[in-house]
């Protein structure tokens, strides 16, 4: 089996431009052999933790609507794991969804939110996936921070944690964590035995926010095999050993 995770410019409130980065990356995995491809947290919409553009750039899954945004992918042949703002009834969620030849397969709703991300509703379970298989489960950023978020994708029988997350953070913030990132990530995997393979934005938003990743994939012994390099739009690709 073999993944990719997407290292992607932050687009933000214009889903037709999410769209089309996700077939330019798509073309580029499926031309690499890939099975399953990864986009960051929120990526559809974009990660801007306010009411105004949550509650404005929200989509129904299973909404008439969306219906559009699929029949847009349907064409893609790698399974697509996307984060996305989801609007369920009253709620908002900071989902990432899991789509195969243009159809939902399910969703994950991130569990742990931070200070900052009230506006979302926090999800309460943790569904496990199966693509070709490979069985894995999503942990969303901040959840990695949490034991308890990936020890549960592993009692579900999963082999691997995908992680769609957006850190575009402040300057001195995003130089600080580059590498305390993955040392997190190594600790998940130690614990579980899982593959990790995550995802994220890169870039500037503003004069005081930047985006470095990292976008890579580790394996169960912590060491990482494939990593996109700060600053740079790219792809992370392996080919994952799978008992």
């Amino acid at each position: 089996m073999r993944v990719g995770a997407c290292q992607t410019p932050e687009i933000l409130g214009d889903v037709d431009a999410a769209i089309q980065v996700i077939h330019d990356f798509a073309g580029q995995a499926d031309a690499a052999g890939v099975d399953l491809l990864l986009f960051p947290e929120c990526f559809l919409q974009g990660y801007l933790v306010t009411e105004q553009h949550v509650h404005g750039q929200a989509f129904d899954p299973g909404s008439p609507e969306f219906s559009g945004v699929l029949v847009r992918l349907a064409a893609i042949r790698p399974s697509l794991v996307v984060g996305m703002i989801e609007r369920s009834g009253g709620s908002y969620h900071n989902t990432a969804l899991v789509v195969e030849g243009g159809s939902v397969v399910g969703g994950y709703r991130k569990t742990f939110l931070t200070d900052g991300e009230s506006v979302f509703t926090a999800g309460d379970s943790y569904p496990v996936f199966d693509c070709g298989g490979l069985r894995f489960g999503i942990n969303i950023c901040f959840d990695t921070r949490f034991p308890y978020a990936a020890a549960a994708v592993a009692a579900g029988g999963a082999q691997v944690l995908l992680v769609p997350a957006q850190n575009m953070m402040r300057r001195d913030k995003a130089f600080r964590w580059q590498d305390r990132h993955n040392q997190v990530r190594t600790q998940r995997v130690r614990e579980t035995g899982l593959w990790l393979v995550s995802a994220d934005v890169t870039g500037r938003r503003d004069s005081t926010r930047i985006g470095l990743g990292p976008t890579c994939v580790i394996n169960p012994a912590g060491d990482v095999v494939a990593q996109v390099p700060a600053g740079r739009v790219g792809i992370a690709i392996a080919e994952l050993d799978l008992p």
